[in-house]
């Protein structure tokens, strides 16, 4: 015969209660179904677990092991359904470098007064799909294209390019640069995350690239003056520093901003998130799968 929980939680009821009425009262049950869960245990386990008299229920020495170890399986299982369920009730966004740029904070405060139900976590993870693949977040806020076989998108925005200078740089007094000027410099992009490729420029005009893979090192290395960057405008709001500044690349094509998520098991407010990012954006919702969108109330 094999240990049930429900063998386990009528044990430890008996123990901590003292009686086999007070535990059936606890569980819920009727005190044969108590007498019966704890004599199914003893059966599984080959030994007694309790004395009973007419006054107390008090553990043997192996009922005292055998609670000790079944009040942490009990505590080991009821945590696990709470990570679970909490997974409906908890909403994490990953997002590479910038979040939702200039509009985290309106995203934020919107998503708490519609969604008062599930608390929204944004984490921030330098991988191609922000934490996705690798399970850190339940959707994914990407800038760069990512491998449509693994995972659904929807584009909710689009941004428009800037060009990261050291704040002394000649061209830091200018309003806007060109694509064409910026092929005479060295250009510092992410690989990984970036959204800047030599794609941008023609083939036979194109800068010398440098590889990053971390925001921080990013500006710190522009800061110097020894090359420039191309980033998205959400990269402008998240991250002022001294020694940096952002100037427009005018001629550049803009940058979609994509929501992705697993296409198997997409997270309940998956839509709620989509429609709420693409409005902060000022867009309307795109179409999503029917596994994503709200069931009509019957």
């Amino acid at each position: 015969m094999d240990v049930e929980l429900r063998h386990l939680r009528c044990l430890v009821a008996i123990a901590d209660t003292g009686t086999f009425t007070d535990a059936a009262l606890h569980l819920g049950v009727s005190q044969a179904a108590v007498s019966r869960g704890l004599a199914a245990l003893e059966r599984a386990l080959g030994t007694r677990l309790l004395h009973r008299t007419s006054r107390e229920v008090t553990p043997t020495p192996a009922g005292r092991r055998v609670l000790a170890r079944a009040r942490t399986v009990l505590d080991e299982v009821d945590g696990l359904v709470q990570e679970a369920t909490a997974g409906h009730r908890r909403l994490r966004l990953g997002h590479a470098w910038s979040a939702v740029g200039r509009h985290t904070r309106r995203f934020q405060r919107l998503w708490a007064a519609r969604e008062p139900g599930v608390e929204l976590h944004l984490v921030r993870t330098n991988t191609p799909t922000a934490g996705l693949a690798e399970g850190a977040c339940d959707l994914a806020l990407v800038r760069a294209v990512v491998d449509g076989r693994r995972f659904d998108g929807a584009v909710v925005g689009h941004e428009r390019r800037f060009c990261a200078l050291a704040s002394d740089d000649p061209w830091a007094r200018r309003r806007s640069v060109r694509l064409d000027e910026i092929a005479d410099r060295r250009v510092l992009v992410d690989r990984r995350t970036g959204t800047t490729t030599a794609d941008l420029w023609p083939a036979d005009r194109r800068p010398a690239l440098e590889h990053t893979q971390d925001i921080d090192d990013w500006l710190a290395e522009i800061a110097t003056g020894r090359c420039v960057g191309i980033t998205a405008e959400g990269t402008v709001a998240q991250y002022r520093r001294d020694g940096i500044v952002f100037r427009p690349v005018r001629d550049a094509p803009t940058i979609p901003v994509r929501v992705i998520w697993r296409s198997h098991d997409p997270h309940p407010s998956t839509y709620a998130a989509v429609a709420l990012l693409a409005e902060v954006y000022g867009q309307a919702p795109p179409p999503l799968p029917a596994a994503v969108r709200p069931t009509a109330p019957e």
